[in-house]
């Protein structure tokens, strides 16, 4: 017997249609909803579908969308990584999500994983009402995370960096098409994300009959150090979850830290594991279904 039902749905963000899906549990009338996308350059069918479908397996709908310019929503030009347009579509999700008649508008999560883990927590420090948020390997602050990345990379990488932000920005700034990095690499060779287990963390995720393309606007090395969801945190009135990955290469270990001191409601649970790993496997097994209580706990309770 089918329990959980998925439907398309479609909202506009800044003039631009949003493409989502709302997954409801069949035994449930008016179930509270979790607001979910992915994280740095990625789509709603890679791998949330699994989430959820396990949170609506325990009375919860939730409604998954893709960010403008990626997967099935509009917006041009492609791949173009913004977080205040993030911000903007993740807002205009949760006020749509509001205006549903089949889902109880007054019990609202957000969840959020690696830039969506942030995402997250800007949101919920502006949309009133959020009763709950899990921030998944969250990233915070913009600056620190670039740092490491640089430091990681060495001269090298910091050097394609601007170079290749420059070229984007000057093709803005005239109108023309971005020029595109790829998003993620091997060591060896320069991408945004080129630590040692990007391109198999991301490939894991991807489903077997999607073709993906692995490139994002250049201008997002400059973009993304001006965005610092941290600094929002202290407004952020609702109970926040974070899953940390112990052995994350990508986000530093000490701005989830400073991210757990500016929040006044928050549960940490620390995992062994990479940045990409809470996805599949037995990890994944085990953080959505910590996940899952803690959002049951304070939507149904």
């Amino acid at each position: 017997m089918e329990t959980t039902t998925r439907e398309d749905h479609t909202f506009d963000s800044q003039g631009v249609a949003c493409a989502g899906w709302l997954y409801r549990p069949t035994d449930v009338e008016n179930p509270p909803v979790v607001v979910m996308a992915h994280g740095f350059g990625g789509e709603r069918t890679w791998r949330l579908p699994a989430f959820a479908e396990r949170f609506s397996e325990r009375g919860l709908a939730v409604f998954v969308f893709d960010y403008r310019t990626f997967g099935a929503s509009g917006g041009t030009p492609r791949n173009l990584v913004d977080p205040f347009n993030h911000r903007a579509d993740w807002l205009e999700a949760i006020d749509y999500v509001r205006s549903l008649s089949t889902v109880d508008a007054g019990r609202v999560a957000l969840w959020g994983t690696s830039f969506s883990g942030g995402h997250v927590i800007d949101a919920a420090s502006r949309a009133a009402g959020i009763r709950a948020v899990v921030a998944q390997v969250p990233f915070s602050d913009g600056p620190r995370t670039g740092l490491n990345l640089v430091r990681r990379g060495g001269l090298d990488y910091l050097k394609k960096s601007v170079v290749a932000g420059l070229r984007d920005a000057w093709r803005a700034i005239h109108g023309r098409k971005p020029y595109y990095i790829p998003l993620v690499g091997s060591p060896d060779e320069f991408a945004l994300l080129n630590t040692p287990d990007a391109v198999h963390g991301v490939e894991a995720l991807i489903p077997d009959d999607e073709e993906w393309d692995n490139r994002c606007a250049a201008r997002v090395s400059f973009t993304v150090l001006t965005y610092r969801p941290l600094a929002r945190a202290r407004n952020v009135n609702a109970p926040v979850f974070i899953a940390q990955a112990t052995n994350d290469a990508i986000i530093p270990a000490s701005t989830v830290d400073r991210l757990v001191d500016e929040l006044d409601d928050v549960e940490r649970v620390r995992y062994p594991l990479g940045h990409f790993d809470a996805y599949v496997g037995d990890a994944f097994e085990e953080v959505v279904d910590r996940e899952g209580r803690f959002l049951e706990r304070h939507l149904t309770d």
